[in-house]
């Protein structure tokens, strides 16, 4: 009676069979391969995320001080405003209407669409109420468009450094289909390192 095999000893036979004719042995990937292969992938993923999801900026002015300051570096959530609504006090990034500059602004979101904005006395109103705003620096000015009724589909938007900000006191609101995203790391140097502020 003949005696069958396990099912590894026939795995084992199977792999020690002499190649047939026409055949060609199967090279195992050299590490160098692996290594590109592993790298283009992460450099896909990466800039999947950067596109889609996160992406990195840089501040270049001084109209967020003192809560930014120029030359930090920030990560920006670019699906905030895909999957949600801007919220007053998000700090935001948007082109600059006009196209006047080629760096991104960046400021708080102040007024929501339908809301009146006012600017009395140094101070911000929405809807006849005294805005609380213990970011802001200085006095705030009211510029060009000062009690101003948010149109739908665009917020209100201010730098933290009120006297020297360019912002919707003089541009105007600023579509939300224009924001970048929210800003909610600020990563670089570490001692301005900051979380959802």
């Amino acid at each position: 009676m003949e005696k069958e095999n396990s099912p590894e000893v026939e795995k084992t036979l199977e792999q020690a069979k002499p190649l047939e004719e026409g055949q060609k042995e199967k090279k195992p990937k050299s590490a160098v391969w692996e290594w590109i292969e592993t790298i283009l992938i992460a450099l896909i993923l990466a800039l999947l995320l950067r596109t889609f999801v996160v992406q990195p900026f840089q501040v270049h002015l001084s109209s967020m001080h003192p809560t930014l300051e120029e030359g930090d570096l920030i990560l920006v959530n670019k699906l905030a405003y895909k999957l949600g609504k801007p919220q007053r006090g998000d700090v935001v990034v948007f082109m600059p209407p006009g196209g006047q500059m080629q760096k991104p602004y960046i400021k708080r979101v102040i007024g929501l669409p339908g809301e009146t904005v006012d600017i009395k006395e140094g101070k911000v109103f929405i809807n006849g109420q005294e805005l609380y705003e213990p970011y802001a620096l200085g006095e705030t000015s009211g510029g060009q468009y000062n009690h101003l009724v948010v149109p739908a589909g665009t917020v209100f938007v201010m730098g933290d450094n009120r006297m020297n900000s360019s912002d919707s006191r003089y541009f105007g609101p600023v579509a939300i289909s224009s924001l970048e995203g929210k800003t909610f790391l600020c990563f670089w140097p570490f001692n301005h390192f900051k979380w959802n502020f």
